[in-house]
């Protein structure tokens, strides 16, 4: 090899330094990878040093140094970062040395352990002298950083080949980032809200039996709050069965346990919250629309629902009602304080308001309003609120013509709330017979939902 080639390995700017140890060759002037050390100033460890290299007789100068492969990786004072100068430790002393001058040189990347001979050559008494600790080199350091770098890489690629999964997956996770998703799929305005909601039920969700807990009922074991998810796409899209099963890959088997079971389960949790409002919290809360009207405790109106009937003409024959009707009552500043159990879509208003129980919470100094032809001032005990109905009056003196114009704006409140209550789709189209059964659980969760989805009903609202 020509001079020449040396000088491309040469370092720059640097004296040549040299280790002083026996047998030992290493060299500054071509090798920026191990560290020389000078002798400490300590007298008793400056001693342990010269026993240790076997050259009690040198006289120590600032220009002798020993290089860093007779030292532990322990001895060194760790790095702040790679290229930071090596220092040693307060006591630290060379411990590691060759035993042969010739020592067998194996490759960089490829080192084996070399076994030891058949018959070894004794100890000598004193210390005992080992083999180098290469690992004490900055060499291992760039190895173990290499290590750490392919270890970083695969860390970075399962995270995405978990992501790109969650991704795959029909679940809350993959819409996580989009509240317009969440909003189509849940009602809720924003993932945020949805996850408030969530933290309010998680604690308790525990306790119920979870279909998908049947390992023999699904093809993958779902999290509760997948489960609680697809509950909310069904109510709120009105997907069937056989869609949610596709989406969520679980059998179409369990779609039906797992719908059934959250919707008795919301229906005892948030009906066990107390809606109705004492007349201080409504006054409290009244908005300045209701000024002219300001001893409305709540404004109530009827929804109805359709429902599928059996295909079998004799069914029919006994079960002939297709629509349902519940009784909903909002406090003026737009909360809902009432839910009535559904009945039968050919029950009169005046006989629903009664069946719905409403009635006992209402007090003389109150007062409800109600719609047009809402005739049920025999049966409260309050004040009623009605727009006016023009019967055989040709014309409407102009002070019921106010009023009934300002009624009817203030009821416009109660239309937008069943809006909300229609947003989710399942009670907006016909509800299949597979929901009959928990019609009533269905659609009192969606009325009771409507206080933790959204804003408050009297503030702008988008697609309202």
């Amino acid at each position: 090899m020509s001079s020449k080639t040396f000088k491309y390995l040469r370092r720059e700017g640097a004296l040549s330094q040299y280790c002083c140890v026996p047998s030992c060759k290493m060299s500054s002037r071509f090798n920026s990878v191990i560290s020389f050390h000078s002798f400490p100033l300590n007298k008793e460890t400056r001693k342990k040093w010269l026993q240790n290299i076997q050259r009690e007789d040198c006289e120590v100068s600032p220009n002798i140094r020993v290089c860093s492969r007779h030292f532990r990786t322990d001895d060194f004072i760790e790095q702040s970062t790679p290229t930071s100068r090596r220092l040693l430790k307060k006591g630290a002393v060379p411990t590691l040395f060759t035993r042969s001058s010739s020592p067998v040189r194996t490759g960089l990347w490829r080192r084996r352990r070399i076994p030891p001979p058949l018959k070894q050559d004794p100890v000598p008494t004193g210390f005992q002298h080992q083999e180098h600790d290469y690992c004490s080199s900055l060499v291992q350091d760039h190895l173990e950083v290499d290590e750490t770098e392919v270890l970083r890489k695969e860390f970075e690629r399962l995270k995405r080949q978990v992501a790109l999964s969650v991704l795959q997956r029909f679940c809350l996770g993959r819409f996580a980032a989009s509240d317009d998703d969440i909003r189509f799929y849940t009602r809720f305005a924003t993932y945020n809200h949805l996850m408030a909601f969530w933290r309010l039920i998680e604690p308790v969700s525990h306790n119920m039996f979870r279909v998908t807990r049947v390992r023999t009922a699904t093809r993958q074991s779902m999290q509760p709050i997948d489960e609680f998810f697809l509950f909310m796409v069904h109510l709120s899209v009105g997907l069937t069965e056989r869609d949610l099963a596709h989406r969520f890959n679980i059998y179409q088997s369990a779609v039906s346990p797992i719908i059934t079971s959250w919707a008795s389960f919301l229906y005892a949790i948030l009906g066990s919250v107390r809606i109705w409002m004492s007349e201080e919290a409504v006054k409290a809360h009244m908005p300045k629309e209701f000024q002219n009207y300001p001893d409305t405790h709540v404004v109530i109106d009827c929804i109805e629902l359709r429902c599928k009937t059996p295909t079998s003409l004799l069914l029919q024959g006994e079960g002939s009602h297709c629509t349902y009707k519940g009784l909903i009552g909002m406090a003026p500043h737009g909360a809902v304080t009432f839910v009535s159990s559904v009945c039968a879509g050919s029950v009169s208003d005046k006989e629903l308001l009664k069946q719905s129980g409403i009635v006992s919470f209402l007090k003389p100094e109150m007062a409800i309003m109600v719609k047009k032809g809402f005739f049920i001032d025999n049966y409260v005990p309050c004040k009623v609120y009605r727009p006016s109905c023009l019967l055989k009056q040709e014309k409407m003196p102009a002070e019921e013509v106010r009023e009934t114009q300002s009624i009817a704006q203030l009821r416009v409140h109660i239309e937008r709330l069943i809006g909300r209550v229609k947003q989710h789709k399942l009670l907006d189209t016909v509800i299949p017979l597979c929901d009959t059964r928990t019609i009533n659980q269905l659609y009192t969760v969606a009325c009771l939902l409507i206080n933790y989805q959204n804003g408050p009903l009297l503030k702008a609202w988008a697609n309202d």
